[in-house]
This record gives C-alpha cells, structure tokens and sequence, in this order.
C-alpha cells in the first residue's frame, strides 16, 4: 500500500497545506514536487506570508492530496484522499535548493515569478505518516521511519 499512496504523491501536483498557530488553522492551495523516494515534498512561498509566520512558529503541517477531480461534476465513489502528517524543516544545501527550484519551474511554470523572488523560501516538509481513503470505507495508514 506504501507504493500506491508514493504514487499518488508522484502524480499529482498541488495539494493542500494546513499550518496552525496559536490555536488558528490555516490552508492553502499549493504546487509542490518530491523527492525521488517520497520521504520530502518541496513547496515555495513568500516569507510575510501567513502560512511561512505560522511554520516559524509550529512546524507540524499535514498535507492532503486527493484524486477529486479526476471526474469532475460526478460523484466519485474511488476518489482517493492521501493526507500525510510532517515536519517543516531547513533546508541550507544551495545545491539542493537550486535543484528544487528548477524542479518546480519545469512542473509548475507559473510559479516562476514566485520562485525568483528575493523573499521566497523554499518549503520542506518531512513526511511522517501517510493515511491514505480510498471511497467511504477503506482506510490504510503507514508510518515512515
């Protein structure tokens, strides 16, 4: 089952960032890319942002991927939803960074001007755990270690 939620992590592009702070939750809509074994997922954002303010101060983040749209305007009794719970960490490997941000205009190049900015900061996200729907009833849940 841990092939199948990498899978979706792969294939899919944006997702949906919840970040907390001082008991608020936040969500946005975001682009983001992986690291080859699925283990990290990248994101960019601006640094006065509210969800960049509320990593700098909790830096617990759950994400959710889901396949929704793949049949849009029906109902989806296979729609699949991935939520993965982790950890907002640093990232100061120049190299990996530049690496990142090519990655993220060759699959998303309308976040090119984001990216550019001088107040952008790449996100990396730890992934944790996987919890991963498929329809109403099936439920399959990993741990990374």
């Amino acid at each position: 089952m841990l092939e199948e939620m990498k899978t979706l992590v792969r294939e899919k592009t944006t997702c949906v960032l919840a970040t907390a702070s001082e008991n608020q939750p936040h969500c946005s809509l975001m682009a983001y890319v992986s690291d080859d074994d699925c283990r990290e997922i990248y994101m960019v954002t601006r640094r006065e942002s509210k969800k960049f303010r509320n990593l700098t101060k909790n830096p617990s983040v759950s994400l959710l991927i889901d396949t929704r749209g793949e049949d849009p305007g029906h109902q989806n009794p296979e729609a699949r939803a991935l939520t993965i719970s982790g950890v907002v960490s640093s990232l100061n490997d120049d190299h990996k960074i530049s690496k990142i941000k090519a990655d993220m205009v060759s699959q998303h190049p309308h976040i090119q001007p984001l990216i550019e900015a001088l107040d952008s900061e790449i996100i990396r996200v730890k992934i944790v755990s996987f919890l991963l729907l498929k329809g109403p009833t099936e439920a399959y849940f990993e741990i990374l270690e």
